[in-house]
């Protein structure tokens, strides 16, 4: 009896880590005791259906008959309530008649998993049936659960989602068997999880016309497809100009059919499509001076498709997806609540309640529900974000539930203020782990969609989000960087999967720092922090490691991995160096220097370059199928909305009657000044100060030609002095690296001169200052000052203070430099402040006594709470900690969207410093919720910049 006990305890464990781990794998290339061959010996099982089970199910194995063969080469029939010696055999309880009597015979227990919402169960049976030697069941507890199950097994077996909507070739294999067990795939987490087509000109549809002839059942047949296999169930459609169901009757009767929820956009009530208001004539799109036609309107639209599986979007905004009135017109949008619901309940002749239904609270709706407008308790709540992904509502914490639940319409494309981003992905999903995760943690667990603009090229985060949808508790922040090499093996195998992960997760970093779209010349500093050439340097480096990858790829992967992966990397590569060398050229134009031309020129080259990998993507790369898909523009923005084309920066080109001297002509300037010297001069503005301690150990001058011709140059300096090159000969720029001799640098602090002589007789005079100064109490790890900044990582904490259930939690590879650090659980509450309260301490070491700024580096998340903002704190030492409001000064629109913009919030708080040496420095925890980046002290030095000053740690 105990032993019995003891197995039950066991199986109830293993059936709650499945529930929060996902299906492991249940796919073996070697043959086990007891496994179930579906690829062996040349041959594969046949696939058993009941003729009773739903279409859509059988749709499903056809697909699945279509994969083992793709993946092993063996043709497999498709048998209807027919025995075979092995078999796949798949249905539906209570729904399939070979299911049900395997239940009834007691060959499978589907305890767990029978009345579950889109649960499977798929287990390897031995003589389940008569004419049945050996089987591998699928049974599903709904539709959906039996058609994952089936596309379960076709992803274990090597077929990815993305076969058609990425080119991914199947993982070919002549063995592979299901290994024994009982393996149930658990319910979701979040009921309904889907994708919004939206914002889809020029690219999606260019494309979905040129290949289907429009937004028509071909084309959403391939949709519904991919949402299935990755086992989301939820589409809003395309509806720009486009009307899902009036378009082509039968996709509503595909998704139907297919197993696919669908719905309408947040604006766009009963079923109805925006455009179908244009195209049938409709008048004021006003429901206090037209509401008879409006309601004709939604009544038809409605009855077209009462009986398919929907949700249904209630509510009104303006035409066009604009506020409705001006102000919250409250007792009217209840009235037209009111109504909706009367259509629905005389449509379907039911309580209103027994129909799904949906009210987005987005943009200024939610006004709506904050100054107390209320829906049947039935609706589910659809939160919304700001459009660029951060969460501006959630349920309370321990408010009394609401019986229709709340959902999230997110973003991975937008088209609106400040900027529109649709070109390429630019979602980390490190930042939609830490946003999604405050939704499932505060329960906003009814409905995910995401807005995924032309659906291509956004299939990284797609598949993050529809997974993590499924099962939160099986992806923690620990587990993101797993998920990427599991999902970069998925798709091209485990070879350089680590690889491949590193790099989709890096430009999507790089990218997500500010949207391309965005981007110009002026975004990163060209002088301050070598700022922007490391921008560019690193998105190159990671081009020529996305490159060498593609070239050893084997051939019938090339296009997965070129759309997936290198595009992207190329071609934001490409953008910020063309940004960079405009403003390269413009500096240079402004000291005079004879390269101007040539970056001019370049710049010419990189706008080509930048058509040139457009035109691969969209007809070289796999024989042209995905023509048009990279049709958005993305060069030459000037407000929110996009270009009509792409508009080269403009450059500066010198006539030769603009270049001053008439032969050669030396010019210097430094790191971290656009300013210039010539002739016998000596630099005015401050060289960077070399100190022993600091982490940055070389700074450079660059040495220019003002004409054409060589110009030779030579350098004197200290002996202690290391310059790249003293002497040497050039035509038009050079850059010299300068460090210091430790071991030969005078003791303390001191000032020499560096002089540089050219050909031309020029002598300028370049004045420098080295601190030698050794401080025993300076050594270990701290923080240090570098030329008036001390720059530190959040993440690189010295010590972490918990007090549970409060931790401090990493977010590596987080937000726009190293990482971030947050609170856990989110859902914990409001911290008061004392010795014991959670907080990170920073090591640093100060020179100087004064009053001194730290900035520190917040993500731009928004008071969800809706109460009195999002705080964290910060104190030196043992003193007082000073207490920010991260919310407060951002609830103007030009607050919001410049933090939206630039992907950070920075406050600013006033530290005094009495006494030099080491100090710590606290951030504290005050409410959760509240990522930590960056923290940059100024000490009288800090440069501008986009990313802000580097990190000084102590490299002794």
């Amino acid at each position: 009896m105990k032993k019995l006990f003891l197995m039950i305890v066991f199986s109830a464990a293993c059936l709650q880590c499945i529930a929060q781990a996902g299906l492991k794998p249940i796919v073996a290339k070697e043959y086990v005791l007891g496994s179930m061959a579906v690829a062996a010996n040349g041959k594969s099982p046949n696939i058993v259906l009941s003729d009773n089970d739903w279409q859509g199910v059988k749709r499903a194995a056809k697909d699945l008959q279509e994969d083992i063969k793709m993946v092993t080469g063996h043709p497999v029939s498709i048998l209807t309530d027919q025995p075979s010696s092995a078999a796949i055999i798949i249905g539906t309880i209570g729904k399939s008649k070979l299911i049900d009597d395997l239940i009834a015979n007691g060959k499978i227990n589907v305890a767990g998993v029978a009345g579950k919402w889109e649960s499977t169960l798929i287990q390897v049976v031995k003589n389940p049936m008569k004419g049945v030697d050996s089987a591998l069941i699928i049974a599903g507890s709904d539709k959906r659960g039996t058609i994952y199950g089936i596309y379960e097994l076709s992803s274990q077996i090597g077929v990815s989602p993305w076969y058609y909507w990425a080119d991914v070739a199947p993982q070919k294999s002549s063995a592979l068997y299901v290994i024994p067990g009982r393996h149930v795939i658990a319910s979701p987490a979040v009921k309904y999880r889907g994708i919004f087509l939206n914002d889809e000109a020029p690219a999606l549809s260019g494309w979905a016309y040129k290949e289907f002839g429009g937004f028509n059942s071909k084309f959403y047949a391939k949709v519904f497809e991919l949402i299935l296999r990755l086992k989301g169930n939820y589409l809003w459609p395309a509806m720009w100009g486009r009307a899902f169901i009036d378009d082509d009757k039968l996709n509503p009767v595909l998704a139907d059919e297919y197993g696919v929820v669908f719905g309408t956009s947040h604006h766009e009530p009963l079923t109805r499509a925006h455009d179908e208001w244009k195209r049938y004539k409709g008048g004021k799109w006003n429901y206090d001076q037209n509401p008879q036609q409006l309601r004709e309107f939604w009544e038809t639209g409605f009855s077209r498709v009462a009986d398919k599986e929907q949700i249904v979007t209630i509510g009104m905004r303006g035409d066009g997806d604009e506020p409705m009135t001006e102000g919250t017109a409250t007792a009217l949008l209840e009235r037209i609540v009111k109504d909706q619901r009367e259509i629905i309940e005389k449509v379907t002749k039911k309580p209103a309640k027994e129909t799904p239904q949906l009210w987005a609270l987005y943009k200024e709706v939610q006004d709506y529900y904050d100054k107390g407008m209320r829906v049947p308790d039935d609706v589910t709540l659809l939160l919304c974000d700001d459009n660029w992904g951060n969460l501006r509502k959630l349920p309370k914490l321990n408010e009394k539930p609401h019986a229709g639940g709340y959902g999230i319409y997110y973003h991975f494309d937008y088209v609106g203020d400040p900027r529109n981003y649709k070109w390429i992905n630019t979602n980390p999903i490190q930042k939609v782990w830490e946003q999604m995760n405050l939704a499932y943690r505060y329960d906003a667990n009814e409905i995910w969609i995401v807005n995924v603009g032309d659906l291509k090229p956004m299939e990284f985060p797609i598949s993050f989000f529809l997974d993590f949808a499924w099962a939160p508790e099986a992806i923690p922040v620990e587990k993101l960087q797993e998920y990427s090499i599991n999902w970069a093996a998925r798709q091209f195998g485990p070879t350089y999967a680590e690889q491949t992960a590193k790099i989709i997760d890096t430009y999507a970093k790089y990218n997500g720092r500010i949207k391309p779209e965005l981007l110009d010349e002026n975004t990163y500093s060209l002088v301050d922090y070598r700022e922007f050439e490391t921008v560019v340097n690193d998105f190159k480096k990671l081009e020529v490691e996305a490159k060498q990858i593609y070239n050893q790829m084997p051939a019938n992967l090339k296009d997965a991995y070129y759309q997936l992966v290198l595009h992207p990397v190329e071609a934001a590569s490409n953008l910020n160096e063309l940004y960079y060398i405009t403003a390269k050229n413009k500096m240079y134009a402004a000291q005079g220097r004879i390269s101007t031309n040539d970056l001019a020129t370049k710049v010419d080259s990189l706008f080509k370059r930048d058509a040139q990998i457009t035109n691969y993507y969209n007809k070289v790369m796999a024989s042209g199928k995905w023509d048009h898909m990279m049709d958005q523009t993305h060069i030459g923005y000037t407000y929110w909305q996009q270009p009509d084309s792409n508009k080269m920066p403009e450059v500066v080109f010198l006539a030769p009657t603009e270049v001053s001297p008439s032969k050669p002509s030396l010019g210097l300037t430094i790191e971290g000044s656009k300013n210039f010297w010539i002739g016998s001069s000596t630099v005015s503005d401050k060289f960077p100060v070399f100190n022993r301690y600091q982490s940055h150990t070389s700074f450079y001058v660059e040495l220019f030609n003002r004409a054409q011709g060589e110009l030779k140059y030579e350098v004197t300096a200290p002996s202690f002095i290391l310059v790249e090159t003293f002497k040497g000969v050039f035509t038009t720029d050079k850059r010299l690296e300068i460090n210091v001799d430790w071991t030969k640098a005078p003791k303390g602090k001191s000032t020499s001169k560096i002089i540089f002589k050219g050909s031309d007789g020029s002598k300028i005079t370049l004045p420098i200052t080295v601190d030698n100064e050794v401080k025993t109490d300076k050594e270990g790890t701290l923080f240090v000052a570098n030329n008036g900044v001390i720059g530190v990582e959040a993440i690189n904490y010295n010590k972490a203070v918990n007090s549970r259930p409060a931790l401090w939690r990493d977010l590596p590879n987080y937000g726009k430099t190293l990482g971030g650090v947050m609170p856990s659980p989110v859902t914990s509450p409001s911290q008061g402040l004392n010795k014991n309260t959670p907080h990170l301490a920073y090591d640093i070491f100060i020179d100087e006594v004064g009053d001194f700024t730290l900035n520190t580096f917040i993500s731009p998340t928004i008071d969800f709470t809706n109460t009195d903002g999002l705080k964290f704190a910060i104190s030196i030492d043992d003193e007082t900690p000073i207490v920010v409001n991260i919310s407060k000064d951002y609830n103007n629109e030009a607050a919001w969207r410049k933090s939206v913009a630039e992907s950070i919030k920075i406050f600013k708080t006033p530290l005094k410093f009495t006494k030099t040496g080491k100090h710590t420095l606290k951030y504290w925890m005050v409410t959760p919720a509240v990522v930590v980046q960056k923290l940059v002290l100024d000490l009288g030095g800090m440069k501008p910049s986009f990313l802000g000053a580097k990190e000084t740690y102590n490299i002794n």
